[in-house]
């Protein structure tokens, strides 16, 4: 049940960051295909935080510690355009159009999901 809160929180999250910032597109044509869309790509992108984020951050270990943490905002945008080049080759129709929108996104992605996540009970042990 935690797993399907936190897909409905990053769903959610990805919705406001779509609304929000301009690099980053949805295409459905109804609200139930923009709904189920969502889902997808939400289960997209925690599939790419569960498998390949690791790697990335431990590769990437000593410029976070270098840089005191801002490193990996970029690698939270790194694994937004990742999951959105998986979307595109699954057929969803989710995109985000370069760097600084992915990180934007990621940035308000994290923020709303985590609140989300929260309210929702999803980050509960």
């Amino acid at each position: 049940m935690k797993t399907v809160l936190r897909i409905v929180a990053i769903a959610i999250a990805t919705a406001v960051a779509v609304w929000l910032v301009p690099g980053i597109t949805l295409t459905a044509n109804s609200t139930q295909s923009q709904i189920l869309t969502l889902l997808l790509v939400a289960a997209v992108i925690a599939l790419v935080n569960a498998f390949v984020k690791p790697f990335a951050t431990a590769l990437g270990a000593c410029l976070i510690i270098l840089t005191l943490g801002v490193f990996y905002l970029v690698i939270n945008a790194l694994m937004l355009m990742l999951s959105s080049w998986l979307a595109e080759v699954l057929g969803l129709g989710f995109s985000v159009d370069g760097f600084w929108p992915a990180l934007w996104g990621s940035i308000i992605i994290s923020i709303v999901s985590a609140v989300t996540g929260g309210l929702l009970g999803a980050n509960k042990d």
